[in-house]
């Protein structure tokens, strides 16, 4: 039997929900990240991926980059009041200068005026338990904590 590398997950925080996203590939290891998060919202198996956001982002490192796609993501479900469930994400060089550039298409469903209203309202991600690394089977991880 195998196991599915990629997945993400949740995990306890006095400051907030720490959000953890693994992959084969950093992208992947991101776009995990980014389910976990709408996770703390929405349950991603019940939005439906209907319409497709793009979403770009550039950073000296990788684990400054985990900052501003979090809070990219965060900014795009507060304006356009929408959930998200899939993520089709690339990083890459920026178009100038150094660092890290990151492209995403970010599907998801605008949010319909729901009686039951989320179980946390996210405010941003910190630089608490922040962290982009291979671990010892070559899994990339990418967390930090979020605020809500």
């Amino acid at each position: 039997m195998t196991t599915q590398v990629a997945h993400w997950e949740h995990f306890r925080h006095p400051a907030g929900v720490g959000v953890r996203g693994v992959g084969e590939s950093l992208d992947q290891a991101f776009e995990q990240a980014g389910l976990a998060l709408t996770a703390v919202v929405a349950d991603p198996a019940k939005v439906r991926p209907a319409q497709p956001v793009v979403i770009e982002c550039e950073a000296s490192r990788a684990s400054l980059l985990l900052l501003d796609w979090l809070e990219a993501l965060i900014r795009e479900m507060n304006t356009r009041r929408m959930r998200f469930s899939r993520f089709e994400l690339h990083l890459g060089p920026p178009d100038l200068g150094g660092g890290l550039g990151l492209y995403a298409l970010a599907w998801g469903e605008a949010q319909d005026s729901d009686p039951h209203p989320p179980p946390a309202d996210l405010k941003g991600p910190t630089y608490e338990e922040l962290e982009v690394t291979q671990d010892e089977h070559d899994r990339w991880i990418a967390q930090c904590v979020v605020e809500v």
